[in-house]
Order: C-alpha cells, then structure tokens, then sequence
C-alpha cells in the first residue's frame, strides 16, 4: 500500500502537479486528541481518588494495630473530611483561580507524602497527618480537575467521573490483595508511589493543549493536537471567563447552582448515613459469612454500584436529579428500619439493596456535573464546576454528625 502512495506522489511530480495533502490527517489529529483527553480524565479521576483510598486503608489498618480507642477512630474521620471541606469551601472564593500546573503538582506531592508517612508511621499522630495530606491531595484534585473540564469537551466529564468510580473499586481491591498475598502495609504503601506520579504525567504529559479543543483552522488543529499540557501553562483565563466575575456575579451564578448542590448534599447525606451509621448494624446470623466478610462485601457493592452508575453517562442520561435524592432517602429509611425491626429474612436482599444504593449515588454525582456543564454560560462553567465541589463533603459531613451517634445508640441498645 506504501508503494501505491509512492507511485502516484511521483506522477504527481512528473506532470507538474502540487502535492495535495491529505485531508484525514485533521480529523485523525483531532480524534487522537479527544482519545487522548478521554483516557487522560480518566486516568487522573482513577489517581485523585485512588491514593485517598488506599491510604485511608492504610491508616485504618495501622490504627488498628495501635489498639486504637472509638475517640481516635473518630479523629481519623475528621482528619479524612475536614482538611476537603475547607479547600472546597475556598474554591469559590477564588481558589479555583490559581494556576492550573501548580494546583496540580501539590496535589500529587500531597498524595506521595500520605504513602510516606503512614508507611513509616509509628503513632497515631503520623498516621493522621497522612490521612491529612490525602485529603488534601483529594479534595484540592477534585476542585482543580472539575474547574479544568470547563475547558474541554462535555465528554471529559464522564471519563473523569469514571475514574473516580474505578478507583474506589480498584484502590480496595489492590491495597487487601497486596497485603493478602504476603506484603507488608509498608510494603503495600511504597509499592503505590507511582499512582501520584502516574497522576502528574497524565496532566503533564497526555492531556493536550484546551486551545485545540476550539481551533482556529486545520494547521492549527493539527499542530496544537499534539502538544501535551507540559507545553503550557495553566489554560490561560480568558476574558470573560471566571476571573472576571465580580462577587454579585458570583453570588448569583451560586444560588443557580443550589437546584444543583442541594440534591446532591442529599444524595451524600442518607448515602454515608447508611455506610457509617448502618453497615456495620446490618448483621445477618442465618449465613456462612462473618460480620467482617458482610461488611467487606457490603463495601464492595456499593463501590461496584457507584462505579458502573458514574460511567453510565454515556447509556443514560438523568436531568432531575432530585428524583435520586428521594429514591435514596427512601433507602435509607428502608435500612434504617431494618436495623430496628429486622424483618429481612436474608443478606441478599440488603446486597441488592447496597448495590441499588451505589448506583443512586454515583448517578447523582456524574448528572450533576453533566447537567450544570448543559445548562451554564462559557463564562461561567470553571466557576460552576468549583462551587459544586462542595456538594458531596457537606453531604458526608452532615451524615458523620448524626450517623456516628446514632450508630453508638443502637448499638447499647443491641
């Protein structure tokens, strides 16, 4: 096929003829870039939320050993929350307009120092400083990627959310098969320092140039389709764009977003309601399971639920996502009675049931994203993104108050 080519680029020459070049190169770059953005989006949904985690694994684990006490328990779930609730509550006060590279690269040195720390962890203050700088890393990569797909097409947005459903998924599952198969947590833990760097050569190296997205003509397309992002700085803040908004402009794009944000502060609230305040109640004695392997299996359905509903964008497309903020509280108070009454006559039914629930959750989260990146102006979609960030912390904030003391009251009175 080569030598074809060859022979009519030579009886091109021979009569005299210019050289057409060939016009799928442009379409074939461009498709290359949306491959590229696609699997990049991907990549860094999977290592922002891949290191949180493992590592929260981690330090669970090595609390564990320590003969922790229920107070420290707690503390890990406020050095797990606090640190991303207040890093999501500054991104719409401008947070969201640092420089993009910067954000980033903090995020990924944040995530290498959690591996680090609660590897070589001989306290409990160690390990909470790595559970510290994971949510740091988390709750800083979430903003910063979110507010990065207002730059590129719609479609990053599922890939990214995909990501971040597969790693909850795959981060479990590598952390227990690691150390079941002999490894050390230490071990376990430096083995993964290359996810943060995985995670910055994906931003780096594959994601290319948001100016390609919107062309000025073919040569332009062609040439800026294969920069990677190393050869930029941050997407350069256009006027007009998020950094021109004035504070009125900001309040009033937020209350829009509130048809947004508080349905998914729902979802969150009765979704970690039932996953900290009723999984470890929802105990079946008619079964070969242990209470442990019930509560790993239950962790496993709903991670499975959340992933397969975050990357279902592209099969269905949900625009009231109030509807799922009611289908989940409903679940919740299912379980709730359940735990009370207990008339479920087997586990299965609560596996389908937490299944059920992560598909409800992950659902929520990709067709909130979706739709505001639908229905919000150019100008305002980097700040929209950042703000919405906060929807999901608050709602697991808000459910850790009440679950955690719920769940120490029916367990006196079991």
């Amino acid at each position: 096929m080569g030598g074809c080519a060859g022979s009519r680029r030579r009886l091109s020459d021979s009569e005299g003829e210019e050289t057409v070049p060939e016009p799928r190169l442009p379409l074939l770059d461009h498709q290359g870039a949306h491959w590229k953005n696609a699997v990049g989006f991907w990549l860094l949904g999977l290592c922002n939320n891949f290191s949180y985690v493992v590592m929260l694994s981690a330090a669970h684990d090595i609390l564990s050993h320590e003969r922790t006490s229920g107070n420290q328990s707690h503390a890990v779930l406020l050095a797990d929350i606090l640190p991303t609730l207040v890093i999501k509550l500054l991104a719409p006060l401008g947070l969201h307009l640092l420089p993009y590279s910067p954000r980033v690269l903090v995020s990924g040195i944040c995530a290498a120092g959690s591996f680090v720390l609660v590897a070589f962890s001989h306290s409990v203050g160690t390990s909470l400083c790595g559970v510290v700088l994971a949510s740091i890393s988390s709750g800083l990569g979430e903003v910063t990627f979110l507010s990065l797909t207002a730059f590129y097409p719609r479609a990053v947005i599922s890939w990214w959310s995909s990501g971040t459903g597969g790693a909850g998924l795959l981060g479990a599952l590598s952390y227990l098969g690691l150390t079941q198969a002999g490894l050390s947590p230490q071990q376990t833990l430096l083995s993964m320092l290359g996810i943060p760097a995985l995670l910055l050569a994906s931003y780096f190296l594959l994601l290319t140039s948001p100016e390609a997205q919107d062309p000025g003509g073919e040569e332009e397309a062609e040439s800026s389709a294969r920069q990677p992002l190393i050869r930029t700085e941050a997407p350069e803040l256009k006027p007009g764009s998020s950094s021109s908004l004035s504070l009125r402009e900001r309040w009033t794009v937020f209350k829009g977003l509130l048809w947004y944000i508080v349905p998914l502060v729902v979802v969150y609230f009765a979704e970690y309601f039932i996953n900290q305040g009723l999984f470890e109640l929802l105990f079946f004695r008619n079964t070969s399971l242990s209470h442990a392997q019930q509560y790993r299996w239950y962790q496993m359905l709903y991670q499975a639920g959340v992933f397969a509903s975050r990357s279902s964008l592209h099969c269905c497309h949900i625009r009231f996502t109030w509807a799922l903020a009611l289908l989940q509280c409903l679940n919740l108070a299912f379980l709730l009675a359940d735990v009370w009454f207990g008339f479920l006559p087997s586990i299965y039914f609560v596996f389908l049931i937490i299944l059920y629930e992560g598909l409800l959750g992950g659902a929520a989260y990709v067709n909130t994203f979706h739709n505001i990146a639908l229905e919000t102006s150019d100008e305002h979609r980097e700040f929209a993104m950042a703000a919405t960030c906060i929807s999901d912390t608050l709602g697991i904030s808000l459910s850790g108050l009440l679950a955690l003391p719920l769940h120490d009251f029916l367990c006196q009175l079991s």
